[in-house]
């Protein structure tokens, strides 16, 4: 199970890690190219902070919450429990987007970001891989822990 959670985090990881290098190799800070205009554009932005810049210039709480979070998930999710081909993919995608950002902060001292938005005139927040990974892996365990709670529901009826 270890083992599984490692490789899916691993694989996370280095899908992120080599786009933020394309990114990084091809475009120059602050420049964009257009991808489906104007729905879509790829854009080179440092964050140096979290989801919406927010905790800006906190780059060591930003740390220490990403360690915290890491080992929060193995302590009380992952560690003495029998978890599903489900979960197990879950956690290592989460793991793999909570390393990806990590990583950036630790070397960089910021996060690099690219996938630039724009639907019906709302601008998103420029984002990479690694929050896809984070934001798609909670939304699944929310899904997972609903349909728990629905099938206890059944059970005990």
């Amino acid at each position: 199970m270890y083992k599984k959670i490692a490789i899916i985090s691993l694989i996370c990881l280095f899908i992120d890690q080599i786009t933020k290098y394309i990114v990084t190799t091809t475009i120059q800070l602050f420049d964009s190219i257009d991808v489906i205009k104007p729905l879509f554009k790829v854009t080179h932005v440092r964050n140096h902070g979290a989801a919406w810049s927010i905790f800006e210039g906190n780059k060591i709480f930003l740390i220490l919450v990403a360690f915290s979070s890491l080992f929060f998930i193995y302590w009380f999710f992952i560690k003495n429990n029998k978890l599903k081909t489900f979960e197990i993919i879950i956690y290592g995608v989460l793991i793999g987007g909570i390393l990806g950002n990590l990583i950036d902060r630790i070397i960089l001292g910021y996060v690099i970001d690219f996938l630039d938005f724009n639907i019906l005139g709302y601008d998103f927040p420029i984002f990479n891989a690694a929050d896809i990974f984070i934001v798609v892996s909670i939304g699944l365990m929310v899904i997972g822990l609903f349909k728990e709670e629905e099938k206890d529901d059944k059970i005990s009826s």
